[in-house]
C-alpha cells in the first residue's frame, strides 16, 4: 500500500516536467523562465529552481549579467544534444565564476528538450556552459554512470528552433570537434517576468 502511494505521490509530482519531450507544454507559470535568442530562431526555458535551487541561481546570475549573449553554441551533435554559453564566436573561452555543486537527481532525468549543466569529469565542476538535449540521454542521469548531468529546467517554446541548432553542419576548430561552420550565436538571454 505504502510503496503504491509512495508512487502515485512521486507520479504525480514529475508528470509536468517529464512532458519534457514534447518541447512545447506551457507548464507552471510560478517558475522562472528566460527567453533564448540566438541567430536561429528563439526559444523559452523553464527552470526549476525548487529542484536544482542553486543551479538555476548560477544560471540566472550568468543570464542577468549579459555573460551569455554573444557566445556561441559550440558544441553541436545531432542525435545528442546541443552546447552552449562558455565561448565566443572566435573561440575564445570566456572568464567564468567558480564552479558549483552538482545538483543532479533521478527525479529529472535528461530527456528530450530539457537544460542540463556541461561539466568536465569532475562532479562538481559545472560553471556557465550547460546544454538542450535533443534525445533522451538515460545514460547522462544521476547514478547510472557516476553523478550524472544537472537537470534543471526545459524548453517550453521553441524546440524547433533547438533542433534546428542541432541539425547545423560542424567541423574542427581551434583543436575542439563538433564545432558548428557557420557561428550559432546566443544573442540574448532574458528573464520573463510573469504576467500580472
Amino acid at each position: 500500500m505504502i510503496p503504491t502511494l509512495l508512487f502515485t505521490l512521486m507520479t504525480m509530482l514529475f508528470v509536468p516536467f517529464a512532458s519534457a519531450d514534447t518541447g512545447e507544454a506551457s507548464g507552471d507559470p510560478e517558475l522562472p523562465k528566460v527567453r533564448v535568442l540566438t541567430s536561429e530562431g528563439a526559444f523559452v526555458l523553464q527552470l526549476r529552481p525548487d529542484v536544482a535551487p542553486e543551479t538555476v541561481k548560477n544560471f540566472l546570475q550568468y543570464v542577468s549579467s549579459g555573460f551569455y549573449d554573444g557566445t556561441v553554441f559550440h558544441r553541436v551533435i545531432p542525435g545528442f544534444m546541443v552546447q552552449g554559453g562558455g565561448f565566443t564566436a572566435d573561440m575564445s573561452r570566456k572568464t567564468t565564476r567558480d564552479p558549483i555543486t552538482n545538483e543532479a537527481t533521478r527525479s529529472l532525468p535528461n530527456l528530450r528538450g530539457t537544460i542540463a549543466m556541461a561539466r568536465t569529469s569532475a562532479p562538481d565542476s559545472a560553471t556557465s556552459q550547460f546544454f538542450v538535449n535533443v534525445v533522451n540521454n538515460g545514460f547522462l542521469d544521476a547514478g547510472v554512470r557516476g553523478a550524472g548531468y544537472a537537470v534543471f529546467g526545459k524548453v517550453t517554446e521553441g524546440m524547433g528552433v533547438v533542433d534546428a541548432i542541432a541539425s547545423k553542419k560542424t567541423g574542427v576548430s581551434r583543436g575542439m570537434a563538433d564545432v558548428p561552420v557557420e557561428p550559432i550565436i546566443i544573442e540574448s538571454m532574458s528573464v520573463i517576468e510573469p504576467s500580472s
